[in-house]
């Protein structure tokens, strides 16, 4: 499959790009709606949204009832992958889980969220987190290019660093109000 270059920048430049980049999100849904089954009950789709301080939206993913993407981001002292990942689940954005290499500055497991395991590769998961995230939304300051934030769905992934770094970018799981 195609992904999403690095190399996107902010600004008007951008715009071509993420529009081409959309598109192929929505053509991607449809295909997706065929494999994803939808849980009971659930049968709206969603659209993950990453918004810039200026109500600006960087990117739209289309989310079915039932799909999981990971926030991905390179831990700013150890340098390797950290993600907490969500799903999309009885109309709410749900932290599932988070994967964790080492107990490096910042990460730890708290007892009683979650179960811990082994990653059999000297790091962990911690999972059945299963919280529900208020709001459908929370607020986080983008890393530089060596922190590199980045959504990461199925086998895509775009990198909110390249067109948000330093900033202040929402992450909402947003219902359209026509469906």
């Amino acid at each position: 499959m195609t992904t999403m270059p690095d190399t996107v920048v902010s600004g008007r430049a951008a715009m071509p790009a993420l529009l081409r980049y959309c598109l192929w999100c929505i053509l991607l849904a449809g295909m997706s709606s065929l494999t994803l089954p939808a849980a009971a009950g659930e049968v709206v789709p969603a659209n993950l949204e990453a918004i810039d301080q200026e109500g600006n939206i960087l990117v739209s993913i289309p989310i079915m009832p039932g799909g999981r993407w990971c926030l991905g981001w390179n831990h700013s002292v150890e340098g390797f992958e950290v993600r907490d990942c969500y799903r999309y689940r009885e109309g709410k954005m749900m932290l599932e889980r988070s994967h964790q290499p080492d107990f490096a500055a910042g990460l730890d497991h708290i007892p009683g969220r979650g179960e811990q395991v082994s990653d059999g590769r000297g790091g962990y998961w911690i999972e059945h987190i299963d919280e529900p995230v208020p709001g459908n939304r929370y607020t986080l300051r983008v890393g530089s290019s060596d922190v590199n934030h980045r959504l990461l769905w199925g086998t895509q992934q775009f990198s909110l660093s390249a067109v948000a770094a330093h900033e202040r970018v929402t992450l909402r799981l947003h219902k359209p109000d026509n469906v």
